[in-house]
């Protein structure tokens, strides 16, 4: 009897471990931003859009990109380029801003000023259905 808890509580063991591992490697890496950002302008890029509906687009569950601003910094710049209709949702020490695209940025969203010291947690989502390829350009150099 005692033989068949310990087959039976062996394998739910082993596959906790595997779900818990498995949800520690799909985090979205920390990407450190400061004063001495080292180029002019950082480029990362991804897919926007995804399944969960917000007042921000379709987003991912997960942040699509996540930067940790590890000094106050008196400028910086994002901008969102994409297929459809991207948008830019910010949650980070000051709040959530969804960014949308208008005529003023080149129908990119773009979020610029000053970052204080913080994790911002980055969901490119799309007002357009389906998912597209973006381009996210991070710069202190102002326009």
């Amino acid at each position: 009897m005692k033989t068949l808890r310990l087959l039976t509580l062996v394998p739910v063991c082993v596959v906790t471990s595997l779900l818990f591992n498995q949800a520690n490697l799909a985090q979205t890496p920390v990407i450190q931003i400061n004063q001495n950002l080292a180029i002019d302008t950082l480029v990362l890029n991804g897919t926007s859009g995804g399944i969960v509906p917000s007042n921000c687009g379709n987003i991912t569950a997960q942040p699509s990109q996540v930067i940790k601003v590890t000094e106050s910094l008196p400028y910086l710049r994002l901008t969102v380029e994409s297929q459809g209709k991207p948008t830019l949702l910010i949650d980070g020490p000051g709040g959530r801003f969804c960014v949308l695209a208008d005529n003023y940025s080149d129908n990119k969203p773009e979020l610029a000023g000053f970052w204080e010291l913080g994790q911002y947690s980055l969901f490119i989502g799309n007002l357009s259905p389906g998912q597209f390829t973006y381009n996210l350009s991070i710069s202190k150099q102002k326009k």
